[in-house]
């Protein structure tokens, strides 16, 4: 009997008129897949108990310039971004963990160089959030809390 634990997350918009996409993948596979989030998605995925290590990624897709305003000043007016709030496995919060232990690589749109930078809830830009856990979860959890 193969045991698991539960991945929970909202995700959602700071503007639903605008269609960015979001991806989730476990180990590379995808676990859910939507098309302009015009709204909270409560997402709940079960992943096996199976003594490795994995990585979850949320990959943000179709952002283009017009979706951000700017003033005369170049400072930013408004922005369309995805936000990941309550990232929890088996309903305990990760929080802080996801702040330290997962990382958040774009491109600034295509505008940059590819930079990898701290991941703190929103994403501004097309990228990928990643974080790398292992199991059992409890296991890593206590060693990451």
């Amino acid at each position: 009997m193969t045991t698991t634990f539960n991945l929970s997350c909202e995700i959602d918009t700071t503007d639903a008129s605008v269609p960015l996409d979001i991806a989730v993948l476990v180990d590379g596979e995808p676990i859910f897949d939507h098309w302009h989030v015009d709204g909270v998605i409560k997402l709940s995925h079960d992943i096996p108990e199976d003594d490795a290590e994995h990585e979850l990624c949320f990959v943000m897709q179709n952002k283009q310039a017009a979706h951000t305003t700017v003033d005369e000043s170049v400072k930013i007016t408004s922005d369309s971004r995805i936000i990941i709030r309550n990232l929890a496995f088996d309903e305990i919060p990760l929080g802080q963990i996801m702040v330290e232990k997962s990382t958040y690589t774009h491109d600034f749109n295509g505008t940059g160089n590819s930079i990898t930078e701290s991941f703190y809830g929103e994403m501004g830009c097309n990228g990928t959030v990643s974080l790398r856990f292992t199991t059992p979860i409890y296991l890593w959890l206590l060693e990451n809390m």
